[in-house]
């Protein structure tokens, strides 16, 4: 078994999907129109493109609202992204003008930081040890 998609509710996916695509680097793999505004909407990352699939997924259902809430609230991340080097990484999204949460934080072998990825999550990024 493995994971093939997740997903991130959006307040909304035109937004979504320049951030994270233009901003973040992910590729768009998927966009159907399923009713209405909506679209089945995922991307991918750009070294596997073949990989995990994040749906940027509408957050019209009304439990969504009052988790992200919760969760913004409580500066709990989301989801979490793995990258080579969070510095490096930190330093350029915030030249791009992406608000950060949390400033890089070493954890023992791990470091991490989170932002705001304008469409209602926090978004944790972290570097491991190999």
């Amino acid at each position: 078994m493995k994971i093939h998609l997740t997903s991130v509710f959006v307040d909304d996916q035109a937004k979504a999907e320049h951030f994270y695509t233009e901003v973040l680097g992910f590729v768009k793999k998927h966009d159907v129109p399923v009713g209405g505004e909506a679209r089945w909407l995922t991307v991918v990352s750009p070294d596997e493109p073949g990989g995990t699939e994040l749906l940027l997924e509408p957050a019209g259902h009304p439990a969504v609202k009052p988790y992200r809430d919760t969760l913004v609230n409580d500066g709990i991340p989301l989801a979490q992204f793995a990258v080579a080097d969070v510095q490096a990484e930190y330093e350029r999204l915030r030249a791009l003008g992406v608000h950060f949460t949390q400033e890089p934080l070493e954890m023992g072998p791990v470091t991490t930081a989170v932002f705001d990825d304008t469409c209602g999550n926090l978004i944790q990024i972290a570097t491991q040890p190999e």
